[in-house]
């Protein structure tokens, strides 16, 4: 059946039953004062042992009473420092509890304790803290663990509160010396200190009724006092100074005299927005160039680098490709073998040419250094040139401050021949093999 009862008349009952029993009767805990020395540990430099005084104490409902001082021994010292533990050892078992020790491993703190329901309970008494080469323990190397226990109301204090406490439970604190009970959650003050801050509801002011105090009764009051808004006569004034900067300020045009009538303007720029009346076109005036080619093989920007799209190149002699620097300058497209050394084949992948996409786009529109807002060209055709990196041609890529920028559609020419290379080579091949079957057929 799964409903017991006891005990009664003529009814066995078992140890666990009367365990069970008073353990709800009284928890586990030294029967005795808070801090009193019942079962207290302490030591006495007599060597590596520790005593512990006599006194009855409910350990898990079983009963334990000690009528003399006990001495119990303690391990020698380790390589570090150890921390073990005294305890009450309930072994149902054996049938009895004996004082032990519980030995911690040495640098790794407190040692647990073993506290199962049914079998070996170990209720703790004091630590001792084993120093490293120690020979003796020292009164200063043992501090206290117990747990009491009351009738109907216990007493403890903040480090040995009950352990696993019910709803309500109620106690005394001797380390507050306030009552205190367990609200499931917490440890709660069982009549708090009421102060100012924690009424709740209070108003945030007060209007006083009209009073007046003693000027000996104000306190914090100030031993000078700033005098308040006032005047005094020039005469008065102690330690004025003869004379006095004037302090910044400012004056209107009419007031100002002797100023000239006419200005000589100094030497200044205007933004393009700001002239007024400038023509819409230009024609050139009258002028030459010389020395179209400087030493170094480029153009100056005064010899056409800023000349209008509009201009056509004419008259005679040889006709070259340029580039543009950074700078807006331009230089002659140079090929010849007498410019160049270190010459070596250059590999070019063309599944990456012929992965390339022509498309048509429009220009975004954009507003110069003048303000003028310049409409972009419809429909240009080309590339993209994230694209074209994107296919293992950056060589084709220009780069202007560490970001993609431009093409050089000069070298296109230069990555299709591989790809008609490839083509020729497999036209060839083909054409060899349909002569081949032509022949056998």
């Amino acid at each position: 059946m799964s409903i017991t009862s006891y005990p009664f008349d003529d009814q066995a009952v078992s140890e666990g039953q009367f365990s069970y029993l008073f353990r709800e009767l009284q928890s586990t805990g030294i029967a005795d004062s808070v801090n009193g020395s019942a079962f207290g540990v302490y030591a006495d430099s007599s060597g590596m042992q520790v005593k512990v005084n006599p006194g009855f104490a409910l350990v898990r409902g079983h009963a334990v009473q000690s009528t003399d001082v006990e001495i119990v021994p303690i391990e020698a010292a380790s390589t570090s420092v150890r921390v073990d533990r005294v305890v009450l050892r309930l072994d149902p078992a054996a049938n009895q509890i004996t004082i032990g020790v519980v030995k911690g491993t040495p640098g790794g703190g407190v040692p647990a304790l073993t506290q199962s329901d049914t079998n070996v309970y170990e209720f703790p008494l004091a630590q001792v803290n084993v120093a490293v080469g120690a020979a003796t323990i020292t009164a200063t190397a043992v501090s206290n663990e117990r747990r009491f226990i009351g009738n109907t109301v216990g007493g403890w204090t903040t480090a040995t509160r009950p352990e696993n406490p019910r709803i309500g439970r109620l106690g005394l604190n001797t380390s507050t010396g306030a009552w205190e009970f367990w609200d499931g959650a917490r440890w709660n003050d069982l009549a708090p200190t009421v102060t100012w801050s924690s009424i709740s509801g209070r108003p945030n002011d007060f209007v006083p009724a009209s009073h007046t105090h003693d000027w000996g009764d104000v306190l914090n009051k100030p031993s000078t006092f700033k005098p308040s808004a006032h005047t005094h006569d020039w005469a008065d004034v102690t330690n004025k100074p003869a004379t006095y900067a004037p302090s910044s300020h400012s004056h209107t045009w009419d007031s100002v005299t002797g100023k000239p009538s006419t200005f000589a303007p100094s030497k200044h720029t205007h933004a393009w927005g700001d002239v007024t009346g400038k023509p819409s076109t230009y024609a050139p005036s009258s002028h030459s160039h010389s020395n179209y080619l400087t030493s170094g093989g480029t153009i100056s920007r005064a010899n056409g680098s800023d000349r209008p799209h509009s201009y056509s190149a004419s008259g005679s002699g040889t006709y070259y490709a340029v580039w543009v620097d950074g700078s807006h300058n331009f230089c002659r497209n140079t090929s010849s073998i007498r410019f160049k050394e270190n010459v070596r084949d250059y590999p070019v992948d063309p599944d990456g040419v012929l992965a390339l996409r022509p498309v048509i786009y429009d220009r975004k529109t954009t507003v110069d250094e003048r303000g003028t807002v310049q409409e972009g060209r419809k429909d240009e055709v080309g590339l993209i040139a994230e694209e074209v990196e994107a296919a293992g041609l950056d060589w084709l890529v220009n780069y202007l401050d560490g970001r993609v920028d431009g093409l050089r559609y000069d070298l296109l020419g230069v990555a299709l021949v591989p790809v008609v290379q490839r083509q020729a080579a497999q036209i060839a091949d083909l054409s060899e093999r349909l002569a081949a079957l032509e022949a056998r057929a």
